[in-house]
């Protein structure tokens, strides 16, 4: 279970040891049991935690669908109506589930991009323009895109155009400053030991900085409720 936690802490820093036991209850891994009644995970395990963590987070969906469309996959079906256009393969081919979502891992096209995140072709440039929206060198999009482009999306129908997001953009430079500020002393050493530590704690104190930040705005909105 350790390893299992270990491994999908860089990119799911709240994950414990508990929240895999409680997908474990509720159907959504089955970990072969060793003689001795310990659970042994494979890589296709790890995969499907990864994968039904990521909808979680970035699609926000509950677990029933998730369970649906993982009970598909089992059967050997290929569901089609995933959030992003993502294909599941087989069971049988689990190992590749879980990387095909997580962490931005798919790389979109611009068309995908529009459609995925339901922005305009003017809109996507705007936010371009005031380097609000993430892009590889190659132009392809990950998953963090095409929040980015959903969120302003659901501004620009309230008035706030990508010229007045600019903030969150200086915002978010200055929280990697810090984050980067915090985890140099450790870069010195560049075993892998040493990087997955690096990752974790920067996901970690990133995770610390937008609880702060949304604490911070939620007393704000206060003023406002009933």
């Amino acid at each position: 279970m350790g390893d299992v936690v270990a491994e999908l802490k860089p990119h799911f820093p709240a994950v414990s040891a508990s929240k895999v036991r409680f997908l474990q209850e509720r159907g959504l891994v089955h970990p072969e049991r060793t003689p001795a009644g310990y659970r042994r995970y494979t890589p296709a395990d790890v995969d499907r935690l990864r994968f039904v963590l990521t909808l979680q987070r970035d699609q926000f969906l509950p677990l029933k669908v998730i369970r649906e469309h993982l009970d598909a996959v089992d059967r050997g079906e290929r569901p089609q109506d995933l959030p992003g256009g993502v294909t599941l393969a087989p069971q049988s081919e689990a190992e590749r589930l879980g990387h095909e979502v997580a962490g931005g891992e798919r790389r979109r096209s611009r068309a995908e991009l529009a459609r995925d995140s339901g922005a305009a072709e003017e809109l996507l440039e705007e936010l371009e323009k005031y380097s609000l929206l993430p892009v590889d060198d190659d132009g392809g999009y990950s998953v963090h895109a095409v929040s980015v482009a959903r969120a302003a999306v659901a501004l620009a129908a309230h008035g706030l155009e990508p010229r007045h997001l600019r903030p969150f953009r200086a915002a978010a430079d200055r929280e990697l400053g810090l984050v980067e500020r915090a985890v140099v002393p450790l870069t010195s050493r560049r075993d892998a030991a040493t990087r997955t530590r690096v990752a974790r704690r920067a996901h970690e104190i990133a995770e610390a900085c937008l609880q702060l930040h949304s604490a911070l705005v939620s007393t704000g909105l206060e003023q406002w409720d009933d």
